[in-house]
């Protein structure tokens, strides 16, 4: 592997240009996309993540009140609440990657949708 590195680094006849050297490199970034909102509640979050967990928006508003409360919120805590363990590991499993930044409540599902 050494030899090879030596061999590509003394050819002189081997010159590559900024723009060769950076074709590949742009598919690693992905573009904004501009449909994600940016306020966002308990509602909203919770119609965002769906199967049926929409359900449960009155009771998690009147007990835990703060969307930011949520992203902490345990699983005991839901528990106690009464919402049935496979939502739970729904809520759990959104408020997770919303903290990290890997998912949002998409802009489109979150407005009304008129006949």
């Amino acid at each position: 592997m050494a030899m090879a590195w030596k061999q590509f680094l003394s050819n002189k006849s081997t010159t590559f240009s900024p723009q060769q050297s950076l074709i590949g490199f742009s598919r690693f970034f992905s573009k904004s996309n501009p449909s994600y909102i940016v306020k966002v509640g308990i509602p909203e979050f919770l119609n965002g993540v769906g199967k049926g967990v929409e359900t449960h928006v009155a009771k998690l508003e009147t007990e835990i009140g703060d969307f930011q409360k949520l992203l902490v919120t345990r699983t005991l805590k839901l528990k106690k609440l009464g919402i049935p363990c496979k939502h739970r590991k729904l809520i759990l499993k959104y408020t997770h990657k919303y903290r990290l930044g890997l998912w949002r409540p998409r802009d489109d599902l979150m407005k009304p949708q008129s006949a």
